[in-house]
């Protein structure tokens, strides 16, 4: 309460201040005019120098704001952001390459069927990447056991590939989640250190305050950043794998609505 009551008077006499200032100012006679006047050149001279700063490039920017708020706190959060985008970044290629024109793939093995049996079938989805075509390898190897097997071979072999396709993505929603609370903890240490200033200082000053807050807030604004960068990769992730799994499903139906075809035209 006594620190609380002390920033508070310190804010009344500083509010009294700008106004007994404001009423200097209209009592100022010529020669303060004059020696304002004097004084316009230099606001000029660092008026021009402004542009300096806005002429910042995007990465001094980030690697100023990153030396502000600590490298002991703000590295871990990188770390975060660059473990988290290269398994997001193989997430990435891997579920475009195991995307499958279905279709089409189910058209060569129905024409493989008619024309060399389960055999060439087996030839052509072996040779096609994908888990499509991996889910159609194990169900034509149960061909001879009956169209039950086929299924059941489907439908478990198909809950291997999910498995395989939602593999890192566990890793990227612990980077998403670890990134902020590393940045609140970076927050709250900065926090108690400002604290630890003002009370060695013994008394509350604003731009003490103000300072440690700033720094301290850097990290969790990182934090930030990093989490929703690494849930928009996640989500695309997730969203690819969905439609994957879609397909997965309707081509072992249609898989199977061909075999069975298959063996009532013997």
């Amino acid at each position: 309460m006594k620190k609380l009551f002390s920033l508070m008077m310190i804010l009344a006499v500083m509010s009294l201040g700008f106004n007994a200032a404001a009423q200097d100012d209209q009592d100022t006679t010529a020669a303060d005019t004059a020696a304002v006047e004097e004084a316009i050149p230099v606001a000029a001279d660092y008026t021009d120098e402004m542009p300096e700063e806005a002429d910042q490039s995007f990465d001094q920017i980030i690697k100023q704001k990153f030396i502000e708020g600590d490298p002991t706190f703000m590295s871990p959060v990188l770390i975060c952001l660059i473990l988290g985008l290269a398994i997001a970044i193989e997430r990435i290629i891997s579920l475009n390459l195991a995307t499958t024109n279905t279709q089409k793939l189910l058209t060569k093995v129905e024409d493989a069927l008619q024309s060399g049996g389960v055999e060439a079938a087996k030839d052509v989805t072996k040779g096609t990447r994908g888990p499509v075509a991996s889910i159609f390898t194990q169900g034509l190897m149960r061909m001879s056991e009956g169209i039950e097997m086929v299924e059941k071979s489907v439908i478990a072999y198909g809950s291997v590939e999910m498995g395989r396709l939602e593999r890192g993505l566990v890793w990227i929603s612990l980077f998403i989640s670890l990134a902020p609370m590393l940045g609140f903890m970076g927050t709250v240490i900065g926090m108690i250190g400002a604290f630890d200033s003002i009370q060695a200082a013994g008394d509350i000053s604003p731009s003490l305050v103000a300072g440690g807050i700033k720094v301290a807030l850097l990290t969790t604004v990182a934090g930030l950043i990093v989490a929703i960068i690494l849930q928009l990769f996640y989500n695309y992730c997730v969203s690819k794998i969905d439609s994957i799994v879609n397909s997965m499903e309707d081509a072992s139906i249609s898989l199977v609505d061909i075999l069975v075809k298959h063996n009532l035209s013997k």
